[in-house]
């Protein structure tokens, strides 16, 4: 896709997640906006997987370990053609697969997740079994910032170094608020860059909400030998003025009336984008 229609396409993901988090009244409204342009790039653009065949051999591995915005993920996966759009509409209603974290019983989705700090674990010892098995897959795994102050990310960043993981993209969501405020505040993890590159990791930090940049540095090959981390230096609730860089909208229900501001507001985005 050319990067004008994967503009257009996050912009249509941006308006399908405030749908989903107002009709299931829950959900991480500006958890899954900072992250949108992220997954578009990797699901419509570097990711080779298949609607078509969910298990195909060599697929590559996606595993969300910011599990909370799992709406953006919803979102994704039905616009692809790995569930029904219809069944976006019974987001966490009774019995619905679509829960409010990723669950593997929806095609589409290889882990799992919810409790923070368990994606890049679990995503080094993916890649490593690639390695084992002398697979071509990728592996790609997306952490939030606040999720930083996980022991077990550090114990899986000094993993991935020491098997040589060139095989293993990981992406810090580096929004800079968590739900208790401001990331720093919280648990500074400053400096940033350089500790994952003393952990041995080929760090690049980027606009995170660029998906030019983002396409770029996603399908730019690995370091040979080194795990691929990309800060992306995002901004929360990116697409809805009353929500951007506003710790309150780390979880929250849009009302009808912000809903209708949000709309108009990503209509004139998606309007500007076609002069």
């Amino acid at each position: 896709m050319h990067i004008s229609e994967l503009e257009k396409k996050a912009i249509e993901i941006r308006k399908s997640i405030f749908q989903i988090i107002h009709q299931g009244k829950t959900g991480h409204t500006g958890s899954d906006l900072s992250c949108t342009d992220i997954l578009v790039a990797l699901y419509y653009q570097v990711m080779k997987v298949d609607a078509s065949n969910p298990l195909l051999d060599n697929r590559d591995q996606y595993v969300q370990s910011k599990g909370h915005a799992v709406e953006v993920l919803w979102a994704i996966l039905a616009d692809k053609g790995f569930i029904d759009k219809t069944e976006l509409e019974t987001f966490s209603k009774f019995k619905s697969r679509l829960i409010g974290h990723p669950n593997n019983k929806v095609a589409g989705v290889e882990m799992n997740t919810g409790s923070l700090g368990h994606g890049l674990p679990v995503s080094v010892g993916i890649a490593l079994a690639g390695k084992m098995d002398k697979k071509s897959y990728h592996t790609y795994t997306l952490m939030g910032d606040g999720e930083l102050a996980e022991g077990s990310v550090w114990e899986g960043a000094m993993a991935a170094a020491n098997y040589k993981l060139d095989n293993l993209t990981a992406i810090i969501d580096r929004n800079g608020l968590q739900i208790t405020g401001q990331s720093e505040d919280v648990m500074s993890v400053e400096p940033l860059a350089d500790k994952w590159r003393a952990f041995g990791w080929d760090v690049h930090s980027v606009a995170g909400n660029d998906i030019s940049t983002l396409v770029d540095v996603l399908s730019a090959p690995n370091k040979p030998d080194h795990p691929k981390l990309i800060i992306a230096n995002t901004i929360k609730g990116k697409g809805f003025s009353e929500a951007e860089n506003q710790v309150t909208w780390h979880h929250r229900v849009p009302t009808d009336e912000q809903l209708s501001h949000a709309f108009a507001e990503l209509d004139q985005q998606m309007e500007a984008l076609k002069l």
